[in-house]
């Protein structure tokens, strides 16, 4: 008897379902061999799984198999019972290295508050008991790690996307490490700036600042901007990844009091994940106002048209759009 059932098209395959599904259990296994420092403990030389759980005082046999995965993974290369890293995770996951990736201990963290996604869709907001700045000094650390490594490649480019003729003072809001405020003295012989942050931020930004040799160019002042306002007689006040953590209206009052501390003809820049008016695009949008759902207590991703009315409201007018290489857009409004 001939099989007459039609072919099931690629399309409704369960393939795409599984390789999402699964998608976690290789994330988990690099996080895992990051947050143990594996290869760091391997650094350049060739070790047995026992050598190396000795190093890290983790389980012989359990380190075995985390090695045996990372192989599969070609992160860890095996020759007889000995292990080494690969180029890639030489170059970017051993510890003291000049490209090592000191930021991926804020994705272990993210780790944890991903995994609340589910109570959160319920809940409608985040179940994470504590505020950002309450999570401790390894987790601020971490995070404001991540974000310096991300910006210190992307904001030359960011920045010289931008206009800075009559641009003497910038002040960069909620600037983490300071690498935009650098970015924009670097741009142009002139300009200095300020990287208006909180207390606990302010004194990890000195030593990205101090590293840097621009302590004469760039400086602190210490302020929460929910409370504060953040002085006056800037030319370009710069808001990067600052509006997904706040509600709409902390939003608004946030951008008035940006747009009071321009001077005449002074811009307020605001850079962030940009959504379509429909939500769904950019992919990486959409799963970022989730990242602030499960993160933070009002945050989100917002449209253009949302930035554009919070500038409006504070007086800004000739509003414009810039799309950068990076995924993310400014939004840029002028104080008459």
């Amino acid at each position: 008897m001939s099989d007459h059932r039609q072919p099931v098209p690629d399309a409704l395959r369960p393939d795409r379902i599984n390789e999402i599904v699964v998608g976690f259990q290789t994330s988990r296994i690099l996080l895992t061999a990051y947050e143990l420092g594996l290869f760091t403990a391997l650094g350049g030389e060739r070790k047995t799984s026992a050598e190396t759980a000795d190093l890290l005082g983790t389980d012989p046999r359990a380190t075995d198999r985390l090695m045996n995965a990372l192989c599969a993974l070609q992160l860890l290369d095996k020759n007889e019972d000995k292990f080494s890293n690969s180029p890639l995770t030489k170059t970017f996951l051993v510890k003291g290295g000049p490209s090592y990736m000191a930021g991926l201990q804020h994705r272990v963290h993210l780790w944890d508050t991903w995994s609340t996604l589910t109570q959160a869709v319920r809940k409608g907001e985040s179940v994470i008991d504590k505020e950002i700045n309450d999570r401790g000094e390894k987790w601020l650390s971490a995070f404001i790690d991540a974000m310096h490594d991300r910006a210190k490649t992307t904001a030359p480019a960011v920045v010289s996307q931008l206009d800075l003729s009559g641009v003497t003072r910038v002040l960069d809001v909620g600037g983490g490490s300071g690498a935009y405020a650098m970015a924009f003295v670097a741009a142009k012989e002139g300009v200095s700036a300020d990287v208006f942050d909180l207390p606990n931020v302010v004194s990890l930004t000195r030593t990205y600042i101090e590293k840097a040799g621009l302590s004469d160019r760039v400086k602190t002042v210490v302020g929460d901007y929910h409370v504060d306002a953040p002085g006056k007689g800037y030319d370009l006040v710069f808001l990067s990844a600052i509006v997904h953590s706040n509600s709409p209206s902390e939003n608004i009052e946030l951008v008035k009091k940006c747009a009071a501390a321009l001077n005449p003809g002074g811009r307020v820049v605001v850079q962030d994940f940009i959504m379509d008016e429909g939500r769904t695009t950019p992919a990486h949008g959409a799963f970022f106002a989730l990242n602030m759902l499960v993160g933070t207590t009002s945050g989100d991703t917002f449209t253009e048209s949302e930035v554009s009315d919070w500038m409006k409201k504070a007086g800004l007018s000739g509003i414009k759009r810039i799309d950068t290489p990076f995924g993310t857009t400014l939004i840029i409004g002028r104080k008459p």
